[in-house]
């Protein structure tokens, strides 16, 4: 079933989803005039999995799940690399109606534990350089029936169910408000929530942010550094190309500088979807192509809100914008983001179309500009729960409004700037200091790569900044080199009394900085 949309990236209509809707069919049924054309590329070995193929076995891969007895609302784990089979598995599911989880594939064997037990998952579809990961919980727990291999080829094998299962197109009997597939949260301030989301998401985000802010077309080729298993990366690289017919190119391993650029330049994408840290990375590269080597016309990125510096550097050395966006697992993809040609790099630009925002202080007041409160959204693609976790949804969805637990404030023009998480705010001498704010100016210097900033009490009990500083390969500077630097730029108050270098930040598998572990230890 194709919904209506806009042949233009501003001011996109309503999107309009009928009752009777089913996600994977949806995504499928949209490139059914071009079968031959790639879906997916897997930057790994250069092997093509066409829209045709996809669609034939996504098909014959549920037919096999319900033969095996899964029923509608079964819900089953995905522990896969970004594979050619990733996008069959989960449409797969969605088909016949199973609830596909996606999880992080860099957990840990304790963390699998924790998800596996919440979810009551039944079956689990694990790549096998992952499996030694799960061997030690197979067997112990109950409610986990199945585990099947994927790349592999034997009989228990995600390519044996694609091989068995019968063609004959069946769609399970789903609604636009039924539970389609969850997301565990990254966990970056403690244990993860599973992030339960309805069918008619995937294409609200794929039509307000991908297509009326990207402006994603068909004659586009993706990359994403971001994986499949991330909301962020499952955006960029299933549901915004498969919305238009574009083709995504996956990464299975882990994004390194070295297989980034190399993606880059051999199979030419459009568009590149990063990180914060990766761009900082990529441009510390001594090894980095040249802008004639690559072919992107935007980038974006998301995760932790871009330092102006590294935006403003990567434009002058690739001629591309990247726009700085923020989104969450809670809303499944970016909602404030800049838009082409209106970038303003040190903010996060604007909603997304379709998205409403507001500020909210501490008082419970709406903040006017310039005022520092919590970011709120109301919009079409927000979660329908934390499942088993009744006081954090209540705390987190509050009506029609989500509440981020980032820390914004807006200025005249309608641009938002990130503060920092609500709960790593400083009050420095009665005034509220950003962390993210002292933490871009640091990278202003040409010796920093990295830096994370809390606040520590001093010897009177007296909140101020301490730094954590990652210093460039080959470069030096002292912790009173980059006082003076921050003293230069920002309010004197600002400045951080105690930098420490250390060779690594600690973060989330999503690049998060985790600085409520910096604080553990401070």
């Amino acid at each position: 079933m194709n919904l209506s949309r806009a042949d233009h990236r501003i001011n996109p209509p309503r999107i309009e989803i009928p009752r009777d809707y089913n996600a994977a069919h949806d995504l499928l049924a949209r490139n059914a005039a071009r079968p031959g054309k790639a879906a997916f590329i897997d930057a790994s070995t250069g092997a093509q999995l066409t829209y045709g193929e996809l669609t034939d076995q996504a098909h014959r891969f549920a037919n096999t799940l319900r033969s095996q007895g899964f029923t509608p609302e079964t819900r089953v784990m995905i522990a896969m690399l970004d594979t050619l089979e990733w996008p069959v598995v989960f449409l797969g599911c969605i088909l016949a109606g199973v609830v596909p989880i996606a999880a992080n594939t860099l957990l840990t064997t304790k963390d699998f534990d924790f998800m596996l037990r919440d979810s009551r998952a039944q079956a689990l579809f694990v790549s096998k350089p992952l499996l030694a990961t799960f061997e030690p919980l197979l067997g112990k727990i109950a409610t986990l029936k199945t585990v099947i291999v994927a790349g592999d080829t034997s009989a228990n094998s995600v390519a044996a169910m694609i091989e068995s299962g019968a063609r004959a197109p069946h769609v399970a009997d789903t609604c636009a408000d039924d539970a389609c597939f969850w997301l565990y949260s990254s966990g970056s301030t403690g244990t993860p929530k599973g992030t339960v989301h309805l069918h008619s998401h995937m294409i609200q985000t794929a039509e307000l942010y991908g297509r009326a802010v990207l402006g994603i077309r068909e004659s586009d080729v993706v990359f994403s550094a971001a994986k499949l298993f991330f909301a962020y990366g499952l955006g960029n690289s299933l549901t915004f190309p498969m919305s238009v017919g574009a083709t995504a190119v996956l990464l299975p391993t882990r994004p390194a500088p070295a297989d980034v650029f190399g993606a880059l330049k051999k199979f030419r994408p459009t568009i590149f979807y990063g990180v914060p840290t990766l761009y900082a990375a990529l441009l510390a590269d001594p090894a980095r192509p040249k802008r004639q080597e690559l072919n992107l016309r935007v980038a974006t990125s998301a995760g932790e809100a871009l330092p102006a510096e590294i935006g403003k550097r990567w434009t002058e050395a690739y001629g591309c914008e990247i726009l700085d966006g923020i989104g969450s697992t809670e809303m499944l993809h970016i909602f404030l983001s800049n838009r082409p040609g209106e970038v303003r790099y040190g903010t996060t630009g604007k909603a997304v179309p379709g998205y409403e925002l507001r500020i909210v202080g501490d008082d419970g007041r709406e903040c006017g500009p310039g005022e520092i409160g919590e970011l709120q959204i109301n919009g079409p693609s927000a979660a329908l729960m934390y499942w088993n976790n009744r006081a954090k949804t209540k705390a987190t969805f509050a009506g029609e409004w989500t509440r981020s637990g980032d820390k914004y404030t807006r200025d005249a023009d309608g641009y938002y700037t990130y503060g920092g998480r609500s709960d790593d705010m400083l009050k420095v001498g009665g005034i509220y200091v950003s962390p993210f704010e002292v933490e871009a100016c640091l990278m202003t210097h040409a010796a920093v790569l990295e830096a994370a900033v809390i606040g520590v009490a001093d010897t009177d009990e007296l909140v101020k900044p301490k730094a954590y500083v990652v210093l460039k390969s080959g470069q030096a500077a002292t912790a009173e080199d980059l006082r003076l630097h921050v003293k230069s730029l920002l309010a004197p108050y600002k400045y951080p009394r105690w930098i420490e270098f250390v060779p690594e930040l600690p973060k989330t598998a999503t690049g998060k900085i985790q600085r409520f572990k910096l604080r553990n230890v401070a």
